[in-house]
């Protein structure tokens, strides 16, 4: 009786472990950016990797979204074989100034889309390789995302951080942004001199 009931926890416990872990398993594998960590003012290089969650269907697009309010000046894409590019530039309420002048047009989308045999199939991701800059003086940047499978389902990844810490159910890939190192600021102070007496 007691060796009996003791199996039957033990079924019932190695059945619960098994669904936390099915549960746990698709919540982590969202859209990404990575690094999650950059300097404010650099230029640098980040990637979105995307997992397909699906067991049934392929990822076929990404669209991804860069703010409005903290617009970036330069977007460069690096191509992905078997997928298309394209960008979309919209017109910014406030002009970004630069060396060159004001900057009045800012790249607010990306979308990639994957050619016949090119999708991401279920247990398989790919990373698209985005260089942006010079980063604004904010604390991160959020891009919103949105993932298209070929069944047609369109997963979200729109969610903000939660104030609390928690995580969203669908959070959005975030670069946090420090502020520039007060070293990389030191050259451009005026070197030292010192004057050598000559007889």
């Amino acid at each position: 009786m007691n060796r009996s009931l003791l199996g039957r926890i033990g079924v019932v416990a190695a059945g619960a472990a098994a669904l936390v872990l099915a549960i746990a398993g698709p919540a982590s594998a969202h859209v990404t950016v990575n690094p999650n960590t950059a300097a404010q003012g650099a230029y640098t290089k980040v990637s979105f990797r995307v997992p397909t969650e699906s067991d049934t269907a392929s990822t076929t697009k990404l669209q991804v979204n860069l703010p409005t309010d903290t617009p970036i000046a330069s977007v460069s894409t690096k191509p992905v074989v078997g997928w298309t590019v394209a960008t979309v530039k919209s017109k910014l309420a406030t002009p970004i100034k630069s060396d060159d002048g004001d900057i009045t047009e800012a790249v607010t989308q990306i979308t990639w889309t994957a050619s016949k045999g090119a999708e991401i199939k279920p247990g398989q991701f790919q990373e698209f390789d985005v260089s942006l800059g010079p980063l604004p003086s904010a604390n991160q940047i959020i891009f919103k995302a949105l993932q298209t499978y070929s069944d047609g389902n369109i997963v979200r990844w729109i969610d903000e951080p939660a104030t609390d810490g928690s995580e969203p159910e669908h959070p959005a890939p975030v670069l946090k942004l420090t502020p520039a190192a007060a070293a990389a600021a030191a050259p451009a102070a005026a070197p030292a001199t010192t004057t050598v007496a000559q007889d």
